[in-house]
């Protein structure tokens, strides 16, 4: 009937990966992608970055997307904070997840002597065993005895192994007994161990809870072996259309590649006509 208002849309919590879902191969950010997560923020969602990155890896990017109130989950799942303009920082600690990495880095060190080993000292670097090749790890690096990546509970381990492919690092994970942790594997160079039962899918039920989110308005899109979880526990999970097969058969669809922008078109399919975001 006319006169009657307009039924308000359901706000979504849309968690969204970085790299190769919003940011390119090159690391840069298209425009069109810029426009479309301002659109879904505008529109009164909870837009939250989540990454396997660090937080001061993080934060530049949500600076780029013009992000700088909500919430960012961050370290895959172990540390999220809370963006805040009028805090010194720009951001305050919500909570904290760490673990003794002790067991598991000698029992990779075994496996892979001659990897190169970090651990995260949150908002500040990484502590590692040897420099990483620039560009991969952000903050500040700290070459430390090997003995010493165990010195305090960190958030979480990270492991570069060219010569070794995912298929080859599950496999090890399984075979030499991790279970006490969780570990993902990224790129082919690449793997993080968390505290056991930490994911990105972990921080984000967190605060589904807490912003009062039913389970069915969640988004998110990803397009990493990191992202496994996170895409079966939104009620609307997406690959990104280069992920691999594993990460195509977690989610409920596929859209198109980073280089084609596809995040975008999953973003401008959320309703509109939200109150803005308390």
């Amino acid at each position: 009937m006319s006169g009657q208002p307009a039924q308000q849309a359901t706000r979504r919590l849309v968690a969204l990966d970085i790299d190769g879902t919003l940011l390119g191969y090159d690391g840069g950010l298209s425009p069109a992608v810029r426009d479309a997560v301002a659109a879904v923020q505008a529109a009164g969602h909870h837009v939250v970055l989540s990454s396997g990155r660090s937080l001061i890896a993080m934060t530049p990017v949500a600076e780029l997307l013009g992000i700088t109130t909500g919430w960012m989950v961050c370290s895959n799942g172990a540390v999220t904070v809370r963006l805040d303009p009028g805090h010194p920082d720009g951001w305050e600690l919500d909570e904290v997840r760490t673990f003794d990495p002790g067991p598991a880095l000698r029992l990779l060190r075994e496996e892979l002597p001659d990897a190169r080993y970090a651990v995260e000292d949150i908002g500040v670097g990484f502590r590692m065993n040897a420099l990483f090749p620039e560009g991969e790890l952000d903050g500040v690096h700290q070459v430390v005895d090997f003995e010493q990546l165990w010195a305090r509970e960190v958030t979480r381990v990270v492991i570069r192994s060219p010569e070794r492919t995912p298929e080859e690092f599950s496999a090890m994970a399984a075979r030499i007994g991790l279970g006490d942790v969780t570990y993902a594997v990224g790129w082919t160079a690449w793997m993080d161990v968390a505290p056991k039962g930490v994911t990105k899918a972990s921080g984000l039920e967190r605060l589904r809870e807490r912003l009062g989110v039913d389970p069915a308005d969640t988004v998110a899109v990803g397009d990493g072996r990191n992202d496994v979880d996170m895409l079966r526990w939104a009620g609307r999970g997406v690959a990104m259309g280069h992920a691999d097969a594993v990460v195509r058969a977690a989610a409920d669809e596929v859209t198109g590649t980073v280089a084609e922008d596809g995040v975008v078109p999953v973003l401008l399919s959320l309703p509109r006509g939200v109150s803005p975001a308390r």
